[in-house]
């Protein structure tokens, strides 16, 4: 089976994740679902965040927009991870890790 662009870059977010540790998942839009959840949900060390994978010059859709920004809203983190700048994710990982020993080494 041939992967296409936008699997690469979900792969490649997984993999990162992997490595980290990280809990996520792939959301299954099956009708009970709300359109424009992003591609990979995960949480690290207590942190909600969200993927959205996209390919070449892919763009967001309105839904996407809003769903990601109803998570921003929250508090979370969401990302539009594409080829360009797959290393967001590993970066976006170390913040969190620098967070969380900011806040215990001050505890």
């Amino acid at each position: 089976m041939a992967s296409t662009p936008e699997s690469k870059v979900k792969q490649k977010v997984v993999a990162i994740l992997r490595e980290r540790g990280a809990y996520y998942f792939f959301p299954v839009m099956n009708g009970y679902g709300r359109a424009g959840i992003p591609d990979i949900i995960a949480c690290y060390r207590g942190y909600f965040l969200a993927f959205e994978c996209k390919a070449g010059k892919g763009t967001t859709t309105r839904l996407q927009e809003r769903e990601i920004d109803n998570i921003h809203h929250a508090g979370g983190t969401a990302i539009v991870i594409n080829e360009n700048n797959i290393n967001d994710v590993s970066r976006t990982l170390m913040e969190i890790d620098n967070e969380v020993s900011s806040e215990t080494d001050g505890a």
